[in-house]
């Protein structure tokens, strides 16, 4: 699961990828124009940026230049109708990460999201484990040992975040922020709720939990490895 930034001026379009990743289980935020998306990911965090070249008012070009000279490190997803080698170089070059040519299958949309997400991250492997506890993000299955732990989607959404970044500790506000939606209403103590709710889940009895509360920091996911 992964939280995007989809910017695209095409309503049916962008309602079609939206779509399309919320039933990946990915949180999607959706904007019309270069201005809006700049000022997203000037206060928000986000996974991955999903961007159309052809914007009103600011180009996707002028928005990825504008991103990367500001020190933005988000990976970035060009759609282009573009096909031009010199055009695709031009994106490439202004900073986008990848880029995909329109009309393009969903599927190899989610493709080259999966690809970009394993780029900067730590795990680049299909299965994350720490001790007996495992989890797939591409089928969204938790195991510890050889039991199968259920999970709701915002439960496993926040232990995966944890799991790809073990040993790091994580206010409650840096917690909503990438695993929430910017517009949830969610608050620190639904942070302290679903850590309680996943400790009742993947603790083992008679032993510490993975899951620490550094107080009056935040929290973090303790493995002195993570492989696959």
């Amino acid at each position: 699961m992964a939280k995007i930034l989809l910017v695209e001026d095409e309503p049916d379009f962008s309602i079609l990828i939206t779509e399309w990743l919320k039933n990946e289980k990915h949180v999607v935020e959706a904007v019309e124009n270069g201005e809006d998306a700049l000022d997203r990911l000037k206060f928000y965090k986000y996974d991955c940026v999903i961007l159309d070249w052809m914007l009103p008012a600011l180009s996707g070009i002028e928005v990825c230049k504008n991103f990367r000279s500001g020190g933005g490190t988000t990976p970035i997803l060009l759609l282009t109708a573009k096909k031009h080698v010199d055009e695709k170089e031009q994106g490439l070059d202004a900073g986008a990460d990848d880029y995909l040519t329109k009309p393009f299958e969903m599927k190899e949309l989610s493709a080259r999201i999966r690809a970009l997400l394993r780029r900067p991250q730590a795990f680049s492997g299909s299965v994350l484990q720490v001790g007996n506890l495992s989890l797939e993000p591409n089928t969204f299955k938790v195991m510890r040992g050889g039991d199968e732990i259920a999970l709701l989607p915002k439960e496993f959404a926040l232990l995966e975040f944890l799991m790809r970044h073990p040993n790091q500790v994580f206010s409650a506000e840096a917690l909503l922020d990438r695993v929430w939606s910017s517009d949830s209403e969610a608050s620190p103590e639904t942070i302290r709720t679903y850590i309680k709710r996943l400790r009742k889940k993947i603790d083992v009895d008679g032993q510490p939990s993975i899951l620490s509360t550094v107080h009056g920091v935040g929290y973090k996911l303790d493995a002195i490895q993570v492989s696959t």
